[in-house]
């Protein structure tokens, strides 16, 4: 079935009784030029495993099975499982599974479908996703802090997403979800979509990004746990500065003691938190378990 058109889509929902859920985020991409992109984003090879997270009505997925070796997508709309059984009939070698991709452990479920070829102990796989805006921070987190095997993500997100992920220090988009990705991953804007091309169309635009996930994370740190807490008081309180958005933070330790802290880490207490490089962080990070006694 022909599922990248306008009229295709309402034609495949009036007759399956489908409705777009706003609560799920489902927009179905219908421009095939930006599905080549995408597809062509993601460089996959005859060999690739695809982990596709919210399929919607299968757009991407057949394309990508046309590239890779296998693709497994992960779809938690239960109404759409039948329809994109017979969508996706005789694709390619597809499995669409069942799931909420905020809970599910990536590595476990692709080792289970290919017999431990692929995951933490096989090969690295590759993420496509249109990512629902609704939960796109959790997801990203979720994804990366999993430290799943994938080598690299093609994800489409909102404009004003996008421009965090990328964002450098000092800029009005540079936060906690810019620290996070950057420290597991490269991330690099490839294209803007606009939502013309999105049926429903949404509200805002959206960009194409891909994250090629670091080897090893881009700053060392004894505790990734109290790394993240501490960038998370950083910009808890964006206007205030540095000192007293750490001090105010509810991480137990006196004002005088985030003094030194930052005056150790070689850091001025009158910055902001959204001037600190991932670095920077690090060295308060360590300065702060060493106040800590850890």
């Amino acid at each position: 079935m022909e599922v990248t058109s306008p009229s295709a889509v309402r034609a495949i929902m009036s007759r399956y009784g489908l409705a777009c859920r706003k609560s799920l985020g489902q927009n179905f991409l219908v421009d095939k030029n930006i599905i080549e992109k995408i597809i062509g984003a993601a460089n996959l090879k005859t060999a690739d495993l695809v982990v596709e997270i919210g399929p919607g009505l299968g757009a991407l997925t057949k394309p990508a099975a046309r590239s890779a070796a296998r693709v497994l997508a992960v779809e938690v709309d239960r109404g759409l499982l039948p329809v994109l059984a017979k969508i996706l009939e005789g694709a390619g070698d597809i499995e669409v599974i069942e799931g909420d991709a905020l809970k599910i452990d990536f590595d476990e479920m692709v080792e289970e479908k290919t017999g431990g070829a692929y995951g933490r102990e096989g090969r690295s796989y590759k993420l496509l996703s249109n990512i629902p805006y609704a939960i796109t921070s959790p997801l990203l987190i979720h994804l990366l802090r999993g430290r799943f095997h994938f080598s690299l993500m093609v994800v489409m997100v909102q404009l004003e997403v996008a421009a965090r992920l990328v964002a450098a220090p000092g800029t009005r988009d540079y936060g906690a979800l810019s620290v996070a990705v950057q420290y597991f991953a490269e991330p690099e804007k490839l294209f803007r979509v606009p939502r013309t091309v999105f049926y429903p169309s949404p509200g805002v635009d959206s960009e194409v990004l891909r994250l090629t996930v670091r080897p090893r994370p881009a700053v060392d740190v004894r505790s990734e746990e109290d790394f993240f807490r501490v960038v998370r008081a950083a910009f808890g309180q964006r206007r205030k500065t540095l000192l007293n958005s750490l001090a105010g933070s509810g991480l137990e330790v006196p004002r005088e003691a985030w003094q030194v802290i930052l005056g150790q880490a070689g850091i001025d207490p009158g910055r902001r938190g959204e001037t600190l490089s991932l670095q920077e962080f690090a060295a308060v990070t360590e300065q702060y378990l060493g106040f800590r006694g850890r």
